[in-house]
């Protein structure tokens, strides 16, 4: 099934016309990738859509943990170091 693209009124919007389409115009912002325009007392507001962040990009580094294989660990000779 293709998705349909919604149109986004054109120009700038007003804060009053977000209001009123505001989950329109976030679906549109979304769908299509061109920033919402908004004028705001005589400001200027864009709402851009940012890039997907994926579920390995959101961890935590944790330095202090092993990286590769465990089962290396359990083989590992430490008799050398031993000293009872």
């Amino acid at each position: 099934m293709k998705a349909t693209v919604r149109k986004m009124p054109p120009g700038k919007l007003t804060a009053s016309r977000l209001r009123a389409d505001v989950y329109r115009v976030l679906d549109c912002v979304l769908e299509t990738g061109v920033p919402a325009v908004v004028q705001r007392r005589g400001r200027t507001l864009r709402i851009v859509p940012g890039k997907p962040v994926g579920r390995l990009d959101r961890l935590v580094a944790r330095p202090g943990f092993i990286k590769g294989d465990p089962e290396d660990l359990v083989r590992l000779d430490w008799s050398h170091e031993w000293r009872p």
